[in-house]
């Protein structure tokens, strides 16, 4: 029995532990969870496009039914390329939820997908890629943040 496919759409800037555990725990609800790097050319990332997608891959390796591939565009298109029905976010609090459900009926009437919204482990609440880029320009120790050294190497 299929239960369908999704999107996990980002920029993973660089990719978190939040990021991981959002993935891990949505698993369980699909057959395959599709990591969508969003390139966007006008927005300046810390992180070549390589280097985040290589991060990504290497945090998922051990399973097959995660995958990922950068795309630019609408996240709706990349589900439909892909053929997703659902998009998957995470919320750390009720301002992700207001700017994200404004999204979700967008998709929902532009393409029909869904959005499965699923909260921040407590744990990973206050962790956004936006506040780990600032400690790493600060040269802080963000080990706590992110699965990987920022050498590319998961821990």
């Amino acid at each position: 029995m299929s239960r369908a496919i999704a999107v996990f759409p980002g920029t993973f800037d660089p990719i978190t532990v939040g990021h991981v555990s959002i993935v891990h725990r949505a698993l369980p609800l699909f057959d395959r969870i599709i990591i969508g790097m969003g390139v966007n050319n006008t927005k300046k990332t810390m992180f070549e496009l390589e280097q985040r997608l290589t991060w990504i891959r290497d945090a998922f390796r051990n399973d097959a039914r995660i995958e990922a591939v950068a795309f630019e565009g609408l996240t709706v298109d990349l589900c439909k390329r892909m053929g997703a029905g659902f998009i998957v976010r995470g919320l750390r609090n009720s301002t992700d939820h207001g700017y994200e459900r404004s999204i979700a009926l967008m998709n929902r009437q532009l393409a029909g997908v869904e959005t499965i919204f699923l909260p921040s482990a407590s744990e990973h609440a206050h962790i956004s890629s936006t506040i780990v880029r600032e400690l790493i320009a600060n040269k802080a120790d963000v080990s706590a943040f992110v699965p990987m050294d920022l050498s590319g190497h998961l821990r």
